[in-house]
């Protein structure tokens, strides 16, 4: 007769594999509680290499975001791959965010408030960062994506779409579409809708970054390219705008984007206590199962947000 192997006798690491695959709020409030060997390896760094709470993040208390980011990034033990967290309110949750960003490819941080200054002190621990999502970061500007520019030479995908009423209010950022064409050469996916740039200094990016393949201009409307001199210098460029054609655009790039236009519906979570305690003593650890006040002090609550967009404003969504 074949032996059947029991799923709790599975070694820790390949649980963890299995348990990756499993939502965050399941691998926080649901696994640690089936069994001991299973809430051994949910807590275990396989499962959080790539973290995605960009969606929760956007109707987060800054406190709560703040306490869940360090949570689930120390929990990676290093390992983290990937992050995506939207509107961080201080330079402290980024710092922390570097301290343990040695395997780190891709970083979202839409609309977080980030100072110039600090990424010019910490963005050289992002080194092995190859795509990058600065949209919306109002506080930050050239110093900071040059400083990023010199420090991230393997980054091909940058992301630093702008808001209108964010815009309304500078002159120019010509100084940004300089940093970029100065310091990303590597680049081949680039998002730059709604900036205050010109044609030259699109031009100049294009002339710099020879391999891109996606432009994103829409809502540039001070950029006036001639479409068939772009075609014949540049055949793998496909450019996005200025004029935005359509709100729920869907194109060959939403895999590589890692954005779904199909987010008026969706989960988030209420954070609403301090983080799970760590239970290495195995008396403590035996009475948990029988007390459920005792278990992590964590709760995530569950609610439906329909008919809304993602972001609540009016902008174009990333393609």
């Amino acid at each position: 007769m074949e032996e059947v192997r029991r799923w709790d006798e599975l070694i820790p690491d390949a649980l963890g594999l299995i348990f990756s695959n499993l939502s965050l709020q399941e691998k926080l409030t649901v696994i640690p509680r089936v069994c001991k060997s299973w809430n051994k390896a949910v807590s275990g760094p396989y499962c959080w290499q790539e973290i995605d709470i960009e969606e929760w993040s956007c109707q987060c208390e800054p406190d709560h975001l703040d306490r869940m980011v360090r949570m689930l990034v120390s929990k990676s033990c290093g390992s983290l791959r990937k992050l995506c967290v939207s509107s961080l309110r201080n330079d402290t949750t980024f710092s922390f965010i570097a301290e343990h960003a040695g395997s780190l490819q891709m970083l979202r941080l839409p609309r977080s408030e980030i100072s110039d200054c600090i990424v010019e002190q910490i963005v050289g621990k992002l080194s092995t960062v190859t795509f990058l999502d600065v949209s919306y970061c109002s506080t930050i500007g050239a110093r900071a994506l040059e400083a990023i520019g010199k420090h991230c030479k393997l980054l091909v995908g940058l992301c630093r779409n702008m808001h209108p009423l964010n815009s309304a209010g500078k002159l120019s950022q010509e100084d940004e579409a300089l940093a970029i064409a100065t310091r990303m050469p590597k680049l081949k996916h680039l998002e730059m809708a709604y900036n205050l740039t010109t044609t030259g200094s699109v031009m100049r990016i294009l002339s710099s970054c020879k391999d891109l393949e996606l432009l994103d201009l829409r809502g540039c409307w001070d950029v006036k390219l001639d479409d068939k001199y772009v075609k014949e210098k540049f055949p793998k460029l496909k450019v996005l705008g200025p004029l935005v054609v359509d709100y729920y655009e869907i194109n060959e790039w939403d895999d590589c984007s890692e954005y779904s236009d199909a987010a008026s519906d969706y989960f988030a979570w209420d954070f609403l206590a301090s983080e799970m305690a760590d239970y290495d003593d195995d008396d403590i650890f035996d009475g948990m199962w029988d007390d459920e006040g005792r278990l992590e002090e964590l709760e995530l609550r569950f609610y439906e947000r329909a008919d809304e967009d993602l972001g609540m404003h009016g902008w174009p969504q990333s393609p």
